[in-house]
């Protein structure tokens, strides 16, 4: 669990560094085609928004209830449809990387701070049976998808300027 602690302690630096590889008047910008793309389907200012909302309204909730609560149902948050109905192509994506920092910083210390057995407290996620554990290892993977989505999508950024058109009926927010 301690590897895995640390990957969730490293990962705001993370982010922070693949999204500043954007350049700022890309920040919005969605690619003609999204075949292959290893993440949802979002540009990359959605990106640290969806990171940051998960986290606040994702992680932080399924972790406290699966400690304070008996097998509790976690349900799971449609990140494409926050990314429309809270506008997240409109916002600052330095005020969704700040509040994420601050979010995870409160996570991970909450985690030190368990013993060994509260990983093994269960719920139901997405109609599956998990322990807390799994709940971090989780996290731990959605974290290395967004890297990966944001890698993905500074891959398309670089292709010739003809073929970074994006379309007109994509909706970024």
């Amino acid at each position: 669990m301690q590897t895995t602690l640390e990957a969730l302690a490293d990962f705001p630096r993370r982010l922070e560094a693949h999204f500043a590889a954007v350049p700022p008047d890309l920040h919005r910008w969605a690619p003609p085609r999204w075949e292959g793309s290893p993440a949802e389907l979002l540009t990359p200012i959605e990106h640290v928004w969806h990171v940051r909302d998960i986290e606040i309204d994702g992680y932080r909730a399924r972790f406290r209830r699966t400690l304070s609560e008996n097998h509790p149902l976690l349900p799971d948050i449609d990140g494409e449809a926050l990314a429309r109905e809270r506008r997240y192509a409109e916002r600052d994506p330095a005020q969704a990387l700040r509040e994420f920092r601050a979010a995870r910083e409160d996570n991970v210390a909450l985690l030190r701070s368990l013993s060994p057995s509260d990983f093994d407290r269960d719920a139901t996620f997405e109609g599956v049976p998990v322990t807390l554990r799994t709940l971090v290892h989780t996290l731990c993977s959605h974290d290395l998808q967004h890297l990966a989505g944001l890698q993905w999508l500074l891959a398309r950024m670089s292709a010739p300027v003809a073929s970074r058109t994006p379309t007109p009926d994509h909706a970024t927010g």
